[in-house]
Parts: structure tokens; sequence; C-alpha cells
């Protein structure tokens, strides 16, 4: 079997998909995007077409290798995410042409089902009241939400007070019967995260993640010594080498590995392993679409130490189109009480409607992420 063709098509919200062709008529689907950057990734997909071209879909090692080390400069957002989409392409095409799901090629199921969480309130948090209890009537128990608006280097207790009290109202309304993370989104600095952190404490979250930026990891250890509240991060970690790096550190409960950014199945394989030697929770983040879901959920299905999946069905940030509008057997999405079970399917195990996705394709937005600024007109961190 050899590659024979890459072709990509950026879509709404803000996804990209990419279809990996053979001479043997398997064709593999992978999700390669880095959200507000997915001209940037396409192009780095297409150069990446002349080393794979040609080449047996089926050494899915060997050409990860070869995509990663074949450049002397590499890594990074754009490059990673490029990896990533053609990694599980490159799964989708073995499964299909094995005629088994990719859980059983990674040494099949650990688990039955696979527990979910929803996102609820949008970028700035609102209405959260309102959209839990929605999200509890089709079965969700657990959820995510911004855990504060753009927040200055030092804040005043304004600022503080109005993050707690949004919490605060939350267990009021729903006691313990409801679970929910708070996503600093690295709108926080390390002084005002130790204040945050302190506060939130009382209100039990079931964790708190990103409460710096990546670029500040010095201070998960830091900041997990002063709280019992479990701190995830790893959305903008791409690689296992960086993962390495905050493992050997300490600090981190969770690791949430994006399979779209962070090298694909291949490396989020080796990331969850990692985790698990260091008693590291792993929860993978996904607000993208259904090919990246599905590839988190293969690696959730092997792996012990996957306790929950972010997904972004209905989420705040599908305007135009959502998961399942590009997908035909619909059904094998299905939540369950907030859980979603194995692919029966081979290899990724979604059917994808491309004509649908060659159409959207026609009018894809670029979309960019807001950009948001202090009151004293310095730029904010979204």
């Amino acid at each position: 079997m050899k590659i024979t063709k890459l072709s990509t098509w950026r879509v709404a919200p803000r996804w990209m998909f990419l279809k990996i062709d053979t001479d043997e008529g398997i064709s593999g689907w992978g999700e390669p995007v880095l959200e507000g950057h997915a001209r940037s990734v396409e192009a780095a997909v297409h150069e990446m077409s002349a080393l794979l071209v040609g080449q047996d879909p089926q050494r899915i090692n060997d050409l990860w290798q070869m995509m990663y080390r074949s450049g002397f400069y590499r890594g990074g957002g754009v490059f990673m995410s490029a990896i990533s989409g053609v990694d599980q392409a490159l799964w989708d095409i073995k499964g299909k042409a094995l005629g088994v799901p990719v859980y059983q090629l990674l040494g099949g199921l650990v688990r039955d089902r696979v527990k979910t969480y929803s996102w609820v309130g949008g970028d700035r948090p609102a209405d959260i009241i309102r959209d839990i209890r929605l999200r509890m009537e089709v079965g969700f128990d657990t959820f995510k939400m911004n855990g504060c608006e753009e927040m200055a280097i030092i804040d005043n207790s304004r600022a503080v007070d109005a993050a707690v009290a949004k919490v605060a109202e939350i267990r009021s309304a729903f006691g313990n019967s409801i679970e929910f993370g708070l996503d600093f989104h690295g709108r926080v600095s390390a002084p005002m995260a130790k204040v945050l952190i302190k506060e939130l404490e009382p209100y039990r979250p079931l964790f708190i993640e990103e409460p710096v930026l990546a670029e500040q990891a010095e201070y998960y250890p830091r900041l997990a010594a002063q709280t019992a509240i479990p701190i995830a991060a790893g959305e903008r970690m791409y690689s296992r080498f960086e993962f390495k790096r905050v493992l050997e550190a300490g600090g981190l409960a969770i690791l949430q590995p994006d399979l779209s950014h962070a090298g694909g199945i291949s490396e989020c394989f080796k990331i969850a392993a990692m985790a698990e030697a260091y008693d590291v929770a792993l929860a993978p983040h996904c607000p993208l679409g259904p090919i990246a879901l599905a590839s988190c959920l293969h690696v959730d299905f092997v792996s012990w130490n996957a306790f929950i999946q972010e997904q972004s069905m209905s989420i705040h940030y599908n305007q135009g189109a959502d998961v399942m509008d590009y997908v035909l057997n619909k059904d094998d999405f299905k939540l369950d009480d907030g859980y979603i079970r194995p692919f029966p399917k081979p290899g990724l195990g979604v059917e994808v409607d491309e004509e649908r996705i060659v159409e959207a394709s026609k009018s894809a937005p670029d979309w960019k992420n807001p950009l948001w600024r202090h009151a004293d007109g310095s730029v904010a961190e979204w």
C-alpha cells in the first residue's frame, strides 16, 4: 500500500480536515489544526506531502519519526499540529486495512465507557446555572467553565470576589450533585493564581486548569504545594519532551495533551504512559471536531489513567457548525448519562460526510480568538 494524495479542507467553525488517499482505495481522516492558525498548519501539512506520498501508510512509527526529525527545526504548535493530523489519518488507514478499531491496535480496552464533561458559561462566564440545568437534563453531571474574565498581573479584590461569587453560586444551587472544573485559561498571573486558588478551595472544584500559562510551568509545583485542588494543564504543550519536564518537576495532577496539537495518537499514547508512571491522571484537551474527539477516545480507552474527556458538542466556540454536522454515523457518538462507548467501526470509527466538508470549505471563516485589553489599554490574555 502506498500514499497517493493528501487533501485538506478548512471548515466552520474553526477546524480543518485532512484526507490521506492510498493506491488500494483505503482513505484515512485526520484533524490537523491549531485554532486561529489553520492556514499555517495547512501549509505545513502540504510541505510534508513530499515526504509522505509514495510511502507505506502502515509504517506509522517510521513516518512519524521522519516527519519529526527530517527537519533541523522541530516542535511548536503549528508543526506538531500538522504531524498530529497526519498521524490520526495513518491510524485510521491502518485500522481500516486490518478491519479493527484503533484501540485494538493499541492493546485493547481497559474500560467499557469513557466519562465526558460539558462546557458551560462561555468566554465571559454568564448564565452558568441555566446552562448546567439544561445539560443535566440530557445526563451530564460534570462540567467545565472559564474561572474568570481578564485579570491584571496584580488585580483588585473586586475581580477576585466576582470570580469566587460565580463558583459559590454554583455550589449553592447544586451542592455536590455535580462536579466542575475551572479553566483559568492562562488569564491569571502567578501572584493572582495564589490568591484565587486559596479563595476557591472551600468550593472544591474538580480541578483548576492552566492556573498559569505553560511558559510559567515552574509555578505548577509551587501552586500545588499550597492547595488540595488538583491542578491540570497541557493543552499548550506539544510533545513528550515538554511533558517530561513538567512531570519531573511535579505539581500537576492531570495532564491535558491535545491530540490535534501534541503529535497525534502516537505521541499522546506515549504521554499517557509517562503520566501513569508519575501517578498523574489523563484528560485530553478537545474543543475541536469529530476526528479529534475520536482520536482522544481511542487513547482514553487504552489508558488506565484516563478519567474524563472534554468534548465540544454545542460549545460556545462552535458558530456555523457543530461536531456532528460532519459525521454520518452519529449514533456511534451517542452520549449515555455523559458517557461514550467504544466505536464499533474499524479505524477511528468515524464515517465522515465528505460532501458536507467539501461544500463547507467553500465559505470557511478565518477564525481568530478575541483580542482583549485591560482597563489601562495593555493586552490581556484571552
